[in-house]
């Protein structure tokens, strides 16, 4: 029993069917997105291909929440990923609607919440060849997120837009333009980004106006998982259209931890703290457990340049990045190497691979914690990094 209701930094909705279409100019057409019927099923189109990131793109019905804990977490019984998922259910009202989703949170401990795409975050590597596309497409499902969700509903539900890197000028406007809307916190993929062909760094100094922007206004840049390294598996096994998250063993394998890391080592490395010292990100559904190999590979990099960095760069990570670990990470094991104060609570929920309720993390994760530790990493660090009084 808490005393204090949870900050769920990792919540989310499932997208209605006109999420990308509500607000996007229909001349876009095949290029953007929607939902079509093909062999008499409904298949969600993204650039004029059909898109497998999510199996069941209309979410109705949809995986009970937690459905899959004990698949990811070394699958026991032995079974086939479609088995795992079981018997689906009727979509939730609290899936799509915010006054529904504040009732299912006020029953679940949950003083407030961010809320991240489900569909959104795969979208971009599909449309990384088209980036005037993608930016339309973006804007616009941006545009249905602030109808839907908002950016600050009732100072409890926090809808996290999603800005595209793919035209650094873009990405700029849109950052000022969701600044004006009021967001408190965007979203980035965790990758490098095709930029006029050639993929470059989010760091690179094309990239500089958007990280002034988001340094002198203060936002928080989250870096939530997804198709975050997908170039990567086609390098192994061939470009594929039917990308998806279970595309095969070797894409767990290869990718896991990888984008994150390489992101935050870039960060790091390429200085961008040194040129906008103000800048805080948040990584989201990666875990925790790169961190410490994180760690170890910049004491190594320091040592071996001496005077390349002006600040020990273990302390600039400390400083600036905020992590969400998963509910089964060694949180207890993992606050020998990472500050508790620097640790987010996410549940995932309702997704499949999340937990059954939010407040499971706790359980879960933080029964090694004093009650002083547990309200940090469940509540009190979220309020801070936001700057948000959650009720």
């Amino acid at each position: 029993m808490l005393d204090f209701k949870i900050f769920d930094f990792d919540g989310h909705y499932y997208e209605a069917t006109d999420a990308f279409t509500r607000h996007v100019d229909p001349s876009l057409g095949e290029r953007g997105a929607s939902f079509q019927t093909i062999d008499g099923k409904q298949r969600f189109v993204v650039g004029g291909k059909i898109n497998r990131y999510i199996a069941n793109p209309t979410f109705d019905p949809v995986a009970k929440p937690g459905i899959l804990h004990d698949w990811y977490r070394g699958n026991p019984k032995k079974l086939g990923i479609k088995e795992a998922f079981g018997e689906l259910e009727p979509i939730r009202p609290a899936y799509r609607d915010r006054d529904a989703r504040l009732a299912a949170m006020d029953d679940q401990g949950v003083g407030g919440t961010l809320l991240f795409p489900t569909l959104g975050v795969g979208l971009e590597e599909a449309l990384k060849e088209d980036p005037e596309a993608a930016d339309l497409l973006f804007s616009g499902f941006n545009r249905w997120l602030e109808d839907d969700w908002g950016f600050r509903y009732q100072d409890r539900i926090f809808a996290v837009p999603y800005v595209s890197m793919l035209n650094p000028d873009a990405a700029h406007d849109e950052l000022q333009r969701l600044l004006e809307r009021g967001a408190i916190i965007i979203n980035i993929r965790c990758s490098p980004a095709l930029v006029t062909g050639t993929y470059h760094s989010p760091f690179d100094p094309i990239f500089d106006r958007f990280w002034e922007l988001a340094n002198d206004s203060g936002i928080i840049v989250a870096t939530h998982a997804g198709l975050d390294y997908d170039f990567i598996m086609d390098m192994w096994e061939g470009s594929s259209e039917t990308s998806s998250l279970f595309r095969s063993p070797l894409r767990g394998v290869i990718t896991k931890h990888r984008g994150v890391l390489d992101f935050y080592a870039a960060a790091i490395c390429q200085l961008i703290f040194e040129r906008f010292p103000r800048l805080r990100f948040a990584s989201v559904e990666n875990g925790a457990g790169w961190l410490p190999d994180l760690r170890h590979r910049l004491a190594d990099a320091a040592n071996r340049n001496p005077g390349y960095f002006k600040t020990d760069p273990l302390d600039v990570l400390d400083e600036h990045v905020w992590v969400t670990p998963f509910w089964e990470d060694d949180v207890a094991e993992l606050s020998s190497e990472v500050r508790v104060d620097r640790m987010l609570l996410g549940s995932d929920w309702p997704h499949a691979e999340g937990v059954v309720k939010p407040l499971d993390f706790v359980t879960n994760s933080l029964s090694w914690a004093d009650a002083t530790v547990t309200r940090k990493i469940s509540r009190d660090n979220a309020l801070d990094l936001l700057g948000v009084p959650v009720p």
